[in-house]
Order: structure tokens, then C-alpha cells, then sequence
């Protein structure tokens, strides 16, 4: 048995639906992009084409819900199969999108750069714990125009796992699909074999700007798995309740689906989201705060209804250090999501409400992510019987380590952390130095990125990629892209 939360009654499930479908008929959703406006109205929606008001029939979204897969899977770089994504398959990727990184030595945050996402990127592919990458910071040195493919760049360049990003533009949306397209011999193959989850954002209240409407029409046509990253903020820019803010999360996501899969059904869709509370003390978005991880497990539980596969954002802290706050709120919301069956669970490595990320955090929550990911695994049977045949020869003494049982048995019972756990004696910890977790968690930090050895590439490949970033650098004024060691 796999361990679960709920926290909805079906019968409040469906209430948020009706809700939710009540919303898109009145006041409706706001789509500013003309050519999703055009879609909807030849599908049947009611469109103001002077206020970009859509007005969309609840047997229209249906249609649009019913033909979304109920799952599919994502492939690494080299081809081979690395995950399922649907149902209550549970995985882990790295927060994304930070703009500072903390500096281990000073405790500061400054601004992310080419080598601290290298880095980043280095220390995932060495974590098993992680199954996907994420474009985790900006490269701040980058011009913005060309800041979503150039880190999606980077990515590709030095992991093989499977990819969780995004476009901010949308030129370069295309020539994102056509950098994923060189490791797929074309688009036909990239469609096949995803090797990443595109994230998408309305506006709340039930906005679809003009770039993120087409984002989502580019998506489905090009068989590139969309993720909707529904964001209310409840108290600010969604309702205070939080059974509020999932009804308003339903209307975006399945205003978003209805556009999608109306630009391709059976598309490939996530139900995702980036929800917070609004602490009212401080004017900030809580990630770290428990009401902000059961407006996840809640609205999980709606697209679960729908048979939609689901992603949120939990693991995360606010705190602007890795202390203890950053261990409690990441541990809890990391298990949070878990039991809820949330199929990717983005945040870890983060603090200061998303805009930080560090390493050590990084290493820190893959130990979170083991044990989670232990947990879900439940108590499992490997014996024939439960414990009986295991007393023989004991004879009332504790001699079980004797067993060749104890020793198979032992590592797939227990999961075996790394060093930045402590578990040994008071004395060895004082002989190593009285150490603490961050100050553990640099070491491994160190300890991976020396160890880290490039995933092999193509020759012919890597020259085609560097060329295709290049050449669009210079089209934004960049003569020159920033160095990196190969």
C-alpha cells in the first residue's frame, strides 16, 4: 500500500469543478492572444473580440478535459526511457527560475551566473534522488531575450535526464523545439520521445496573456508536453480561502486545456501549479507556509478526478538560509506533496520565496527526497513468512546481524543516506569537527562536482547546438557566449 492524503470529500471535488465551470461562463477568462480567441469561437465559445473576454460552455471544456492522456512518459537525452509521468508516479526536480544563489562561504545571495547554473546542473545529474532538471537560475549576464534557450542550453550540454523548462517568448519557443529537435533526428521523433515539460502561466485572476495563450497552441501543435502553472495567490490575487483559490486554479488550468487541446487534442498536458497564501503581515508569498502546500494537495486531487497528470511546486523555503526553518519547511511540504501523488514536485534547492537557489539545499533535499521517496514504497513483504521463519536458531538472543538474511535484506529495507545525514556517535561527530548539515552538505557539494563527468555527447551534435545558440547570441547583440569548460 502506498501511504496518501486527501484533504477534499468527492462530493467538495465536484463542487469545485461546478464552480470552476461556473467561472468560465461568468465573468469568463480574459485571452489576449487573437489567435486563441479564434479558436475558441469557432469551437463554440461566446468572445468579446473589444474586451478579449471569452465565455467558455461547460460541455466545451469537457470535450477539451476528456481528450487529454492520462499519461505519458519522458525520455532522456540519449533516447532511453526515464520516467512515467501520471497516475501516482511521484518524482522530484529542482526549483527553477531563482535569480540569486547563495554563496556558501558568505551567506549572501548575489546574482546567478553561467557557472552557478553549470554547477547546478552538474550536482543534479549526480543526485539519483532527482529525476528530471530544471533551468534552475537566470544567467544574469545573459541578455533576457535569449534567456530561456541559452539556459536550456546549458542543460542539455551537460545532463542527460529528462528536462522541466520553459519559453518566455514567442520566437523562442521554436527555436527551443528545434534545439531539442537535434537530439531526436526532427520533430516527428521529439513528439515520440519527449525530453521536456514546458511550463505555462496565466495571469490570475484568469488571465491568458497573448504569449502564454500561444505558447499553449505552439505546445500541443508540436507534441511538446505543456505544464499549466496556475499561480493564485489567495488573499491577493485569488480568493482568501483556500477552497477559493483551487476553484479559481481549476478555471485557469482547464481554461488553458480547453485552449490547448482545441490546438491539438490528445495533446500531452499537466495539471500544475505555483499557488501560494498571501501573508498579510509582510506583503510576501509564503511557499514554506502549510496553507500553501494543502491548496496543492487540493487541486492535485481535482486533476487527479480528471485523470490529468499533476505537478506543483513544494520543497522550497522562505527562509534566506539553509537552517532549520529550510529543513522544516522543505521536509514537510516535500512529504506533503509525495502523499498526495503529485507526479513532479518542483522547489528543492530553493529559499527566499523561489528567488534563491543553493547547492547545499540542493544536496540536503535529496536526502529529503530519499527518504520520502522510502516512505512511499510502503512496508513491502520479502520474506515468505512475516517474521516467523526469521527466529529460527535464535534461540531468545539477539544474534539477527548473524543472518545472511540481515545482510541481503538490509539496504532494500533501509534507506542508506549520504554522509550529510549524521547518524554516528556523539564521539566520531566531535572527532570529525562538530559539523553541522550545510557545513556536510558543502563537502558533498564538493565531493559530486569532482566526481561529475559529462554525459557523452555527439560530436557533430555538440557543434550543432553551440552554433544554433550562437548564432541567435549575436542576433541580440551578444558577440560572443560566455565560456565554459567542455
Amino acid at each position: 500500500m502506498q501511504p496518501k492524503i486527501e484533504l477534499l470529500s468527492q462530493e467538495l471535488v465536484g463542487r469545485v469543478l461546478d464552480e470552476a465551470f461556473q467561472l468560465l461562463q461568468n465573468p469568463g477568462v480574459k485571452v489576449q492572444s487573437a489567435s486563441a480567441r479564434r479558436i475558441l469561437a469557432e469551437a463554440g465559445a461566446g468572445v468579446s473580440q473589444s474586451s478579449e473576454i471569452v465565455h467558455i460552455p461547460e460541455s466545451l471544456a469537457r470535450h477539451a478535459l476528456a481528450s487529454v492522456p492520462r499519461s505519458f512518459k519522458l525520455y532522456k537525452r540519449d533516447g532511453k526511457e526515464a520516467l512515467h509521468f501520471g497516475e501516482d508516479a511521484v518524482h522530484f526536480d529542482p526549483g527553477s527560475s531563482g535569480v540569486h544563489i547563495l554563496e556558501a562561504q558568505t551567506f549572501t545571495h548575489r546574482p546567478s551566473y553561467t557557472d552557478d547554473l553549470v554547477r547546478i546542473v552538474k550536482l543534479t545529474e549526480m543526485l539519483p534522488q532527482y529525476d528530471a532538471q530544471s533551468t534552475a537560475v537566470v544567467c544574469n549576464e545573459v541578455p533576457k531575450q535569449i534567456g530561456d534557450l541559452y539556459r536550456l542550453y546549458l542543460v542539455l550540454l551537460f545532463s542527460n535526464k529528462p528536462i522541466i523548462s520553459g519559453a518566455f517568448s514567442i520566437r523562442t519557443t521554436q527555436f527551443m523545439f528545434d534545439m531539442l529537435s537535434i537530439f531526436r533526428s526532427g520533430m516527428e521523433e521529439l513528439r515520440r520521445k519527449p525530453l521536456a515539460v514546458f511550463d505555462v502561466c496565466p495571469s490570475p485572476p484568469l488571465i491568458w496573456s497573448d504569449f502564454a495563450a500561444q505558447n499553449l497552441i505552439d505546445l500541443a501543435r508540436a507534441g511538446v508536453p505543456a505544464e499549466i502553472v496556475s499561480m493564485p495567490l489567495a488573499g491577493a490575487a485569488a480568493p482568501v480561502t483556500l477552497i477559493g483559490a483551487v476553484v479559481q486554479h481549476a478555471a485557469e488550468c482547464i481554461s488553458g486545456i480547453t485552449i490547448h487541446q482545441l490546438a491539438q487534442a490528445g495533446a500531452p498536458v499537466v495539471w500544475g501549479g505555483a499557488p501560494a497564501i498571501f501573508d498579510m503581515r509582510y506583503g510576501t508569498t509564503p511557499m514554506g507556509a502549510v496553507e500553501t502546500a494543502m491548496i496543492d494537495v487540493a487541486y492535485t486531487q481535482v486533476g487527479k478526478s480528471l485523470g490529468i497528470p499533476t505537478h506543483t511546486y513544494l520543497g522550497a523555503s522562505d527562509s534566506k538560509l539553509v537552517d532549520a526553518q529550510a529543513g522544516l519547511e522543505s521536509g514537510m511540504s516535500a512529504l506533503i506533496g509525495a502523499l498526495a501523488g503529485i507526479n513532479m514536485i518542483s522547489g528543492a534547492g530553493m529559499l527566499d520565496f523561489l528567488a534563491c537557489q543553493s547547492l547545499e539545499k540542493l544536496v540536503i533535499d535529496a536526502e529529503i527526497i530519499g527518504m520520502v521517496k522510502r516512505l512511499l514504497k510502503g512496508i513491502e513483504i520479502h520474506t515468505e513468512t512475516l517474521a516467523t521463519e526469521l527466529f529460527e536458531g535464535i534461540f531468545f538472543k539477539g544474534d539477527f546481524l548473524k543472518q545472511h538474511i540481515t545482510r541481503k535484506l538490509f539496504p532494500l529495507e533501509q534507506y542508506l543516506p549520504s554522509d550529510v545525514i549524521d547518524r554516528g556517535s556523539i564521539r566520531l561527530w566531535e572527532e570529525n569537527g562538530k559539523t553541522d548539515a550545510f557545513h556536510r552538505a558543502h563537502l558533498r557539494v564538493q565531493e559530486l562536482l569532482g566526481n561529475y563527468s559529462r554525459p557523452p555527447m555527439d560530436d557533430h551534435l555538440q557543434r550543432e547546438l553551440i552554433a544554433m545558440v550562437a548564432e541567435f547570441a549575436k542576433e541580440v547583440g551578444m558577440d560572443q557566449l560566455p565560456a565554459i569548460d567542455l
